[in-house]
């Protein structure tokens, strides 16, 4: 098993995304490897597949029912392409039982939670990111890895084509892939925010001068005071700070692209406007979230 799994790594992790290729290898390495890597591929059960989901359940730090759905997808796609090559006859987690996830409950803020947040953020190194991010809809790695080529000022729009994404695996670095869902979409936000992104692009010509030889020049809206692309670890927890001072501590930083969402709804744009905006597949999903 351990021998396919490499093998099956080795070809399918090209045709996704890094991130997506790191979350694989990990589960591969840290969970598949040491219980089944020396068993043969024709020998492995689904009582056997059944029991490790049973016991990532039970140890100490139980695996949450989320994240073992995506390791059994995982070994669940090996070896449904080894069962399509011939090697085994059939698929040994197909008939798994699989813990039901509980959808997290969505908690955007509402105005005055909006307009305390605004207040507490003002002046803050983060400030932009928060308010382009409420106000735009944006995912985190999406503002993170938005890029000054991608802003039209003389249209006042945006393009939202990337993400930036930090590798789970070797040494820490960013990478950029495409958004969510795959797809290019162009916005047109409130006139505010490109006033905002305005600003913005007066402290990075600050900062650049500044900083002199040793200013990176990666193109990117938000960096740092060098030009370095922003941490998400820092900026969610800056956000945290923040969401405690205005009463919400359980706020996540997704949460304000959810805020967005209800605002733009109940201010009157359409559903179909609002999913466009947000790069979801259809109005029904938007809808239902």
């Amino acid at each position: 098993v351990g021998e396919w799994l490499e093998t099956w790594l080795d070809q399918y992790l090209g045709a996704v995304k890094p991130r997506t290729a790191d979350s694989y290898r990990t589960s591969v390495n840290i969970h598949l490897k040491p219980a089944f890597g020396r068993t043969k591929l024709t020998a492995l059960q689904t009582s056997d597949i059944q029991v490790l989901y049973t016991a990532l359940q039970r140890q100490e730090k139980p695996l949450s029912a989320k994240s073992l759905r995506n390791l059994h997808g995982v070994l669940h796609k090996a070896l449904q392409q080894a069962m399509e090559l011939g090697y085994i006859r059939s698929n040994p987690a197909a008939p798994c039982k699989l813990p039901k996830v509980d959808k997290a409950m969505i908690r955007p803020l509402d105005a005055p939670q909006i307009r305390a947040l605004m207040q507490a953020v003002h002046g803050h190194r983060f400030e932009y990111v928060f308010l382009v991010t409420l106000f735009t809809g944006m995912r985190e790695g999406e503002v993170l890895g938005l890029k000054w080529d991608c802003v039209d000022f003389q249209n006042g729009t945006i393009l939202i084509g990337q993400q930036l994404q930090r590798k789970r695996s070797g040494k820490a670095a960013y990478v950029f892939s495409s958004p969510k869902n795959g797809k290019c979409r162009k916005v047109t936000p409130a006139p505010f925010v490109m006033d905002i992104l305005r600003q913005q692009q007066a402290r990075q010509t600050e900062w650049e001068h500044a900083a002199g030889e040793i200013w990176e020049d990666s193109g990117l809206v938000f960096t740092n005071e060098i030009g370095q692309n922003l941490s998400p670890l820092s900026v969610y927890k800056s956000f945290k700070v923040f969401a405690a001072q205005i009463g919400c501590p359980d706020a996540r930083f997704h949460d304000l692209r959810h805020s967005y969402a209800v605002a733009a709804l109940q201010s009157g744009d359409d559903i179909k406007t609002v999913q466009e905006n947000l790069g979801h597949y259809t109005a029904a999903f938007t809808l239902d979230v």
